[in-house]
């Protein structure tokens, strides 16, 4: 069984939508210019909650299409045909009845799983820290054999084991962050 047709038009829409934007980047258009141009058969209709138009065009297929930069006189003529203006609009918007739902035990042991994969994160993260502290050792280490006749190879070797250091640094602290907020 597939996709539910609505989760298809929504993501064709955003596809639409994210191509009409780069189109529209160079030559601002207003709603007016932007339905002829899809052949629109009917009014566009502005979806609630975003800066996308939706028409039927001649040929009878639902056309999607943005214009972010409509004047408000042009966007509130799609507006009143239906949407909200964002005044009235609530700030979050309802989770549809047929949305699918997990019980409360597949949510926990998910939760665990993904705090065990984190922890498990966190101790590989640290392992490697302490190796690059121990290869770093008092910041000097002392020099290869083919880095003493060149100093700019040392100083390479010097720079990539700082940065190495840093890195996992902040991943042990971006993963203890993330473990925190769990």
């Amino acid at each position: 069984m597939g996709p539910p047709k609505n989760a298809l038009r929504w993501c064709a829409a955003a596809l639409l939508g994210c191509a009409a934007a780069a189109s529209l980047a160079q030559s601002p258009q207003s709603l007016a210019q932007r339905a002829k141009e899809e052949s629109c058969a009917d009014k566009p209709i502005r979806l609630t909650g975003s800066e996308m138009y939706k028409c039927t065009s001649k040929s009878g297929n639902t056309a999607y299409f943005n214009v972010p930069d409509a004047t408000p006189e042009t966007a509130s003529s799609a507006r009143s045909a239906g949407a909200a203006s964002s005044a009235t609009r609530s700030a979050t918007v309802p989770t549809p009845s047929s949305f699918p739902k997990v019980d409360a035990g597949t949510q926990k042991s998910r939760d665990e799983l993904r705090r065990r994969v984190l922890q498990d994160e966190l101790t590989s993260e640290e392992k490697l820290l302490a190796e690059a502290k121990l290869a770093l050792g008092d910041g000097s280490p002392a020099p290869l054999p083919e880095e003493r006749s060149n100093a700019q190879k040392y100083a390479d070797r010097l720079g990539r084991l700082r940065q190495a250091v840093q890195l996992h640094e902040r991943n042990v602290d971006a993963l203890k962050r993330e473990l925190a907020a769990r």
